[in-house]
């Protein structure tokens, strides 16, 4: 039987207990006795007048009879305080400044309780009872939501706002501290939306104005709760909740994505545009900074095509108009990002990415070599193309400053020819138009560098910055060639190569003769190859019956006339297909034939010590 239903003889009652407040108040019967035998250490607030209250009670006589439990009901009483009580006096009363989970013993006199008439046959007349009390909650119409913050990040650009979309984790428990539910434990955020209902008006409320990082405690009261109905069997009717959270994430639905430029290297001279490949390192955390991924972990880069796709959209757009060795930090919101899904187990549903970025390096695949000139000496009487053996300095960096390769690492500036295949193609197209003492800086694309494999320490799709200076030049010739010549060779030739007129050319007469062209420059020699080797291998081959001398009869060219087609492949000389020739008639373009027959007649094999393929 509950205590409100003892008050079965209204009128009588009431008037006893006027009568007995009168004689309390002049002093001619005992009060309440109250026995505070547990406080707990934290009280934040006392039962007044007024006040909502939950609690559980043994009630008992003087002797230890029980007459009375709310926990034989399992249902605590709940009640106003003091205005149109349900209880009697003396428990109105010995409630009133009790903490929650404060436990109280309770001595109420027969004039507080059911006086001179009792109640029924559970209560006998000027009864003594005695409550035992555990307050399990308080609460006022007046309440509102209480927000204590327990900690708050100093540099917060945004508060959550109605209609944002947040994820948190939370705590929540009673007021006596009864732990009901946690996310914590689930290991898993709570997702929602703010302020349309999906949550309880007081969770609403309390999440307006957090950042990402802050930790809240918020009270609500029933009211603003699940009040009277609860919520399953973890929260009773008509409980204050208190929930701890840390907001984790927040966003909403319009944002886009958010770029904020942390630097921007000067000059910038060029920007990217959809189609450039890029080269970029990146941290990518969430927004409490929790990283969950970074190229730099990896030490390489993340390569990619810029607007076409092959990243998050976010990440797509953030790319375009960034300059080599910037630095950005972009805030991708997760319809931008990985959406409600997430990815796998590292990206969870519905998580804004922030991603640090910088930008190594890009490049379009239609882009050609680049070439600034840095110097250039006033007088350049010979500019270097292929086939010239040259000497040169070089370094070699990265477009973000990293140092690969410098001559200035060996004993020595190197030499090559150029137009040969012995260096990477941009270097040998930039390396080739140059004056001696010439400086310039150019920047090779990986498709005219090492391409998408990279080389012994250069990366793989890296655009490659050369600072080069021409140290010496040799002419060259044509690949494939020993000698050519410069001007018209002497007409006839044998006799002037004869030097003794004794109608023979040993070795020793026709070295001197072919010294002699190049000395006054009439010919010139394949640079970069000693001219004893050369000239050698050049008598040889013109020496057809090796008997150590060349005739005239040697020096002729023989065509088959089946298919116009030189037999020979030695150096030979004709007048009318003399290089010299045609550099004396400019105008006069002559024939392919005539041109394959002049190189095929001069051509010879080659002794080649170039040096190995460079870079």
């Amino acid at each position: 039987m509950r205590i409100i239903f003892l008050f079965q003889m209204a009128i009588t009652a009431a008037l006893t207990v006027l009568l007995t407040l009168i004689q309390v108040a002049c002093g001619q019967l005992e009060d309440v006795i109250i026995d505070r035998y547990f406080i707990p250490t934290h009280c934040s607030r006392e039962v007044q007048v007024g006040d909502y209250v939950r609690y559980q009670y043994n009630g008992t006589f003087k002797d230890g009879r029980k007459f009375d439990s709310s926990l034989d009901k399992d249902f605590p009483f709940v009640g106003q305080v003091g205005v149109e009580s349900k209880v009697i006096p003396g428990l109105d009363k010995g409630v009133q400044g009790m903490c929650v989970n404060e436990r109280r013993k309770i001595t109420i006199p027969p004039h507080l309780a059911y006086g001179v008439l009792g109640a029924g046959l559970v209560i006998p007349p000027d009864a003594t009872l005695v409550f035992d009390v555990l307050l399990l909650d308080l609460w006022n119409k007046e309440d509102k939501v209480q927000i204590r913050i327990l900690h708050k990040q100093q540099n917060c650009k945004r508060t959550v706002m109605p209609s944002d979309f947040v994820r948190y984790h939370y705590n929540g428990s009673l007021l006596v501290g009864n732990l009901f539910d946690s996310s914590n434990l689930r290991n898993s955020t709570y997702d929602t939306y703010v302020g349309q209902g999906s949550l309880i008006k007081g969770m609403d409320e309390g999440l307006l104005g957090m950042c990402v990082g802050e930790r809240r405690s918020i009270i609500i009261p029933p009211f603003l709760a699940y009040d009277d109905k609860g919520y399953g069997t973890k929260v009773p009717p008509y409980a204050t909740l208190i929930f701890d959270v840390l907001l984790v994430d927040v966003f909403n639905v319009k944002d886009d994505v958010k770029v904020e430029v942390q630097k921007i290297p000067q000059p910038c001279r060029r920007r990217t545009v959809v189609g450039d490949f890029i080269r970029y390192h990146y941290n990518g955390s969430f927004q409490d900074g929790t990283v969950f991924d970074s190229s730099y972990s990896r030490n390489s880069t993340y390569n990619t095509f810029i607007g076409m796709g092959y990243v998050i959209a976010g990440i797509d757009k953030a790319l375009q108009g960034v300059c080599v060795g910037e630095w950005r930090r972009v805030t991708v919101p997760p319809h931008l990002a990985y959406g409600e899904n997430g990815s796998g187990e590292l990206i969870p549903g519905s998580a804004v990415l922030i991603f640090d970025l910088h930008i190594i390096d890009f490049h379009n695949p239609k882009d050609q070599v680049d070439i600034k000139v840095i110097y250039k000496p006033a007088e350049c009487n010979l500019i270097s193309a292929a086939n010239d053996l040259i000497m040169y300095r070089y370094n070699c960096s990265l477009l973000d400053g990293t140092r690969l390769y410098s001559s200035d690492d060996y004993p020595e500036p190197p030499r090559v020819t150029l137009g040969q295949g012995k260096l990477i193609a941009g270097l040998d197209e930039g390396l080739q138009g140059m004056c001696v003492l010439e400086r310039r800086e150019i920047t090779v694309p990986p498709h005219l560098a090492h391409g998408t494999n990279g080389a012994s320490g250069v990366p793989s799709n890296a655009v490659l910055l050369f600072e080069l200076e021409l140290l010496q030049l040799q002419k060259g010739v044509p690949e494939g060639f020993l000698f050519i010549w410069l001007q018209d060779s002497p007409e006839p030739l044998f006799p002037a190569m004869d030097m003794n007129q004794d109608q023979e050319v040993p070795l020793e007469e026709f070295s001197a003769f072919i010294k002699l062209q190049v000395a006054e420059g009439r010919g010139r020699l394949h640079p970069g190859i000693d001219s004893d080797v050369i000239l050698g291998d050049m008598f040889k081959k013109q020496d057809r019956n090796a008997d150590g001398k060349i005739t005239e009869d040697e020096l002729n060219i023989n065509v088959n006339e089946d298919n116009d087609v030189p037999k020979h492949e030695e150096l030979m000389f004709c007048k009318s297909m003399t290089p010299s020739a045609m550099l004396r008639s400019p105008r006069e373009s002559p024939s392919r034939r005539t041109l394959d027959r002049l190189w095929s007649s001069l051509k010879c094999s080659v002794l080649s010590r170039a040096p190995s393929r460079l870079l």
